[in-house]
């Protein structure tokens, strides 16, 4: 089966309090969600309509059996997804104080996690081949074996033989708790940029990836490494993209802030929608603005990804234009 975006690496089971403005020392109910950033991304992109699977490892546990039923409830094929004996599957607490502070606490991941146990040879390289999307992130190299089976997997789809329909893209997620230094981190995305078309990311994960400076310094250092379309989150000011012939700037799309955490995958999923949809940068930049601005504007991540048309009628209320032709 051929997909349109096959996503790798993070999962985890989000914990996340029904109590909105206290800390975790005072939260009296909580709700489970699936999490991990890249399932994040293959949900949201799965319910803008993309067939999507996801690579990645649960502990053989009843949290890994909900990860699994998740997924197929949202529509992700899981046919990708193995249980680790011996681990557990990790959860993720979060308290939610908007409109800004939303700290994470990640439990199950250290020393190691399933997700960070994903082994070359099961990366499915026809899958990978084939997919209009391949997705990953940063995070998913800071471990061993992890870190061989995401080069193995844009080993398997190199950024010369894709077809004109086809994008590796490479979120810059950076997450210090998971690395020894930057230094390690920024030689890590070095080796992979090679294999990339798209790199996204906010200026500490650009910083990170290619080096301090301006936005558009980091842009053209990420177009420089080959990457063909160079996204950088300008947080309140929106998000620029770039390619070698076109500078896009998207402004943000103003809604109620209720928790911020999972609006950065919900705008990668309704990216890699935009983008299989063959539509102008702008408005791909706009649709994904719209679609991360209602997941923060709820208290879920992957239960509050939003339908094409909830994402239209936002972009319609704030006076921007649907993309022509769109018809989910």
């Amino acid at each position: 089966m051929s997909y349109d975006v096959v996503t790798l690496g993070r999962i985890s089971v989000d914990i996340y309090p029904d109590d909105v403005g206290v800390g975790l020392e005072d939260v009296t109910t909580f709700r489970k969600y699936l999490g991990g950033s890249p399932s994040n991304v293959a949900v949201a992109a799965a319910r803008h309509g993309e067939s999507a699977a996801v690579i990645t490892r649960t502990g053989d546990d009843p949290f890994g059996t909900y990860l699994h039923r998740e997924l197929t409830r949202y529509g992700v094929d899981d046919r990708f997804v193995t249980a680790v004996p011996g681990l557990q599957t990790p959860a993720t607490f979060c308290a939610i104080r908007p409109p800004e502070d939303f700290p994470l606490y990640f439990y199950g991941r250290f020393p190691t996690a399933p997700d960070l146990q994903i082994r070359p040879e099961e990366i499915d390289a026809e899958a990978v081949r084939e997919a209009r999307i391949l997705w990953s992130t940063v995070t998913g190299l800071c471990q061993e074996p992890s870190r061989s089976a995401h080069v193995a997997a844009h080993q398997a789809r190199p950024r010369e033989q894709l077809r004109a329909d086809q994008h590796t893209i490479l979120d810059l997620d950076y997450r210090p708790m998971f690395w020894a230094s930057e230094e390690e981190a920024r030689a890590q995305v070095h080796e992979l940029l090679q294999h990339v078309t798209i790199a996204i990311g906010n200026d500490k994960e650009c910083a990170v990836a290619v080096g301090e400076g301006t936005p558009d310094e980091q842009a053209d250092r990420l177009l420089a490494a080959g990457v063909r379309i160079a996204v950088v989150k300008l947080g309140p000011e929106g998000v620029m993209a770039k390619t070698r012939d076109e500078r896009v700037v998207s402004a943000p799309v103003p809604v109620e802030t209720v928790n911020g955490l999972g609006a950065g995958d919900s705008f990668g999923g309704a990216f890699c929608h935009g983008i299989n949809q063959g539509w102008p940068l702008e408005q791909v930049l706009d649709y994904a603005n719209a679609s991360g601005a209602i997941v923060a504007s709820r208290i879920s991540c992957s239960d509050a990804m939003p339908t094409p048309d909830e994402v239209f009628q936002l972009l319609r209320e704030r006076g921007r234009a649907v993309p022509e032709g769109a018809t989910r």
